[in-house]
């Protein structure tokens, strides 16, 4: 069936008129915005569009670049840090969402060059495999295992599983996080 009006594919754009006041009209997602991120405990001062992703702003305004960008939609948990207790995936937060807040990424699980006991499960059991997905389940599992120091096998499972890793059979991650469970248990104990 064809339309009775000719589509015209290539037209030019109709102006808009400028708004009251004269001049160009301005966008509110581009202009900056200062504030303060807290990450790890450090405050880094730093100037951003509204509109700016949490991770974006980790990486390339704070210069902490353990923290990874996966499918930035919130499926993989590639991006996943700590914010006021919470593991959050840090591609669908804006980055003024989290000034004011502490934020904990991969890089502050280590204390100087002793690693956390999660980080060095993850070495003892080949709980990694090329590491791209590692900062995420580190610190989803790190908030997990904080929270909830007693986790059952299969809850820690399916915790896990909403985190993606494309090497791995997953086997070795489960069993790294589990090792940090016990290993942090025994602590506890003693």
């Amino acid at each position: 069936m064809r339309a009775s009006t000719p589509v015209h594919y290539l037209s030019t754009p109709t102006p808009t008129p400028p708004h009251k006041g004269g001049g160009e009209k301005k966008n509110a997602m581009n202009e900056k915005t200062d504030i303060t991120l807290n990450i790890n405990g450090r405050d880094y001062p730093i100037r951003v569009e509204p509109r700016k992703t949490l991770v974006d702003a980790i990486r390339d305004d704070c210069g902490q670049t353990g923290t990874h960008i996966g499918c930035e939609h919130g499926v993989c948990g590639t991006c996943t840090v700590i914010v006021d207790d919470e593991a959050v995936r840090s591609c669908l937060m804006f980055a003024v969402q989290a000034a004011g807040k502490k934020i904990r990424t991969v890089e502050g699980l280590a204390d100087g060059d002793k690693l956390s006991v999660l980080q060095q499960a993850f070495i003892d059991n080949h709980g990694l495999q090329c590491g791209y997905c590692t900062p995420g389940f580190l610190m989803l599992a790190t908030n997990v295992l904080e929270k909830y120091p007693q986790i059952g096998d299969e809850d820690l499972t399916d915790m896990l599983a909403s985190n993606l890793c494309r090497c791995t059979g997953y086997q070795n991650i489960i069993k790294a996080v589990r090792a940090a469970r016990d290993q942090i248990r025994g602590n506890a104990s003693t």
